[in-house]
């Protein structure tokens, strides 16, 4: 097997011009894998902690004094790197050696083992997969919230979900078909609207959330999309954002709103049927497992999601197993901090038929390690943006996978 011969480290910027940790595993002396850390504009409060005192320079200095501990490692082996991890970190946030480290140096273990044994990233990371079903890709069209300037929705993003693709490609060209038709209505609805975007790549004007949601839905029919059966909508409410513990209130100040928690959940029941959502992520603020579960109950032909809620975390979500809180799952490498935490908590999800949702974060890098990451966990959709290098990069991606010669399928969703 693979054994790591030497690790280099530095300091990066990411999509945002944020520093941030790119780690190189060199395996035999002479497979190079390499990984950078992303971030999130919207994070929960049990992610993991990306950087020793929020400091990537004291990050990448401490990391360069304990790296050697993981030198003659096999680079193929998470459990064992994790092991090697955890005995110099025993946090349950990573705040020792920064959540930033666990991530680039468990990716990069992996994508140098793939180079090494010549097999693509997945099947290093799932031995057992021989045949691929390929995620949807989860577009974002509208954004706002922490992802967007004042003026945008309250809300953080407004999706596309491509149900009636044949295939990867098809799939890819009708989020960006939507994508384009939504720039010409939105010059519509807001003649002031210059073209911007978020973080993301999505469409940032300046219109409420009731007229963000009807401008997609009427871009996509535009394009000659019947919203039952080639595409669906979805909406990231990222609600704790909203959420003023002190108050127990949703305050929506972008356009003067304010939601108490019966009110919040009536909104997100009302968009959710209103709109025929497949997807609806973080409806309510990450500590309410219990307004999750009426939601879930409710709408079962909708993934409700838990981000915030589950931070990639193994034991919060059997929280939410327990409650019957979800129905889908995100899945962020760097929220949970290593690769194989959130391997664990995606056995959890798959053995609990709670649907894995792989996402990028809105601080990006142009590595497409997570297109690999969402087919290894038989992940039924990838959310990663529509534009942008940083997010083309992963879609690309899924279509070099489609070439490998192994028989290519879309996720079903005769089961929601």
């Amino acid at each position: 097997m693979p054994k790591i011969t030497s690790i280099n480290e530095r300091l990066v910027f990411n999509s945002r011009g944020d520093k941030t940790i790119e780690v190189d595993v060199i395996s035999d002396n002479h497979y190079i894998g390499r990984a950078c850390a992303p971030s999130g504009a919207s994070v929960g409060i049990y992610e993991a902690q990306s950087f020793i005192d929020n400091n990537p320079k004291k990050t990448i200095e401490k990391f360069k004094t304990i790296k050697k501990k993981f030198v003659g490692l096999e680079s193929d082996n998470l459990k064992t790197i994790d092991d090697a991890l955890k005995s110099l970190d025993n946090t349950s946030n990573y705040s020792n050696i920064g959540g930033s480290i666990a991530y680039a140096l468990t990716i990069a273990s992996i994508d140098s083992a793939s180079k090494s044994l010549n097999l693509p990233f997945y099947k290093v990371l799932n031995p057992k997969i021989d045949k691929i079903n390929f995620p949807f890709p989860l577009g974002n069209m509208i954004g706002g919230g922490a992802h967007a300037g004042s003026g945008t929705p309250d809300l953080q993003e407004y999706l596309v979900c491509p149900i009636g693709a044949k295939s990867i490609f098809d799939a890819l060209e009708m989020n960006s078909k939507i994508h384009k038709e939504l720039k010409k209505e939105l010059d519509k609805v807001d003649p002031k609207f210059t073209g911007g975007k978020g973080d993301e790549g999505a469409w940032a004007p300046n219109i409420d959330n009731d007229k963000a949601i009807e401008t997609l839905e009427k871009s996509a029919r535009n394009c000659g999309y019947d919203l039952k059966k080639d595409v669906r909508l979805g909406i990231d409410f990222a609600s704790s954002s909203l959420w003023n513990p002190e108050k127990k209130v949703y305050e929506y100040n972008r356009h003067g709103k304010i939601r108490d928690s019966i009110a919040q959940l009536e909104y997100a029941d009302y968009l959710i049927k209103q709109y025929n959502l497949i997807y609806a992520e973080d409806p309510v603020n990450e500590e309410d497992f219990d307004g999750m579960s009426k939601l879930t109950m409710n709408n079962t032909h909708c993934l409700v999601t838990g981000d915030d809620l589950l931070v990639t975390n193994k034991e919060r979500v059997k929280v939410a197993i327990k409650k019957q809180s979800c129905s889908g799952a995100i899945l962020k490498v760097n929220q949970a901090g290593s690769l194989y935490d959130s391997i664990l908590f995606a056995k959890e999800c798959n053995d609990n038929n709670i649907r894995i949702i792989t996402s990028h974060r809105s601080g990006e890098s142009i590595d497409n390690h997570i297109s690999h990451i969402a087919i290894a966990t038989n992940s039924v959709m990838l959310k990663s943006g529509v534009v942008g290098g940083e997010r083309i990069s992963k879609l690309n991606e899924l279509l070099r996978i489609s070439e490998y010669g192994l028989i290519e399928g879309m996720a079903k969703w005769s089961n929601i």
